[in-house]
């Protein structure tokens, strides 16, 4: 766990203006799960420190083009569906 990760992370988000209550619907072998950003995100701040440096320079990219981050941390949510 890197608390300037954490940090950096948080500070997207709420320079994004995203509600960490949004919630992502994604089919799982359970069925639907309504996943929400924070939940997402606190996954993503137990991770590795590779790990975290490779979703740090992807959510980098995808901002520097002016893309929607929400549907990066989308697909991240597909890891934590059941």
């Amino acid at each position: 766990m890197s608390l300037k990760f954490d940090k950096w992370i948080d500070t997207l988000i709420e320079e994004k203006g995203y509600d960490t209550e949004h919630r992502f619907e994604i089919e799982g072998e359970s069925g639907i799960n309504s996943i929400p950003l924070g939940c997402v995100v606190d996954t993503i701040k137990q991770t590795t420190a590779n790990e975290q440096t490779a979703i740090k320079n992807m959510l980098v990219k995808i901002d520097f083009k002016n893309g929607d981050c929400l549907d990066y941390f989308r697909h991240l949510a597909w890891a934590i569906a059941l």
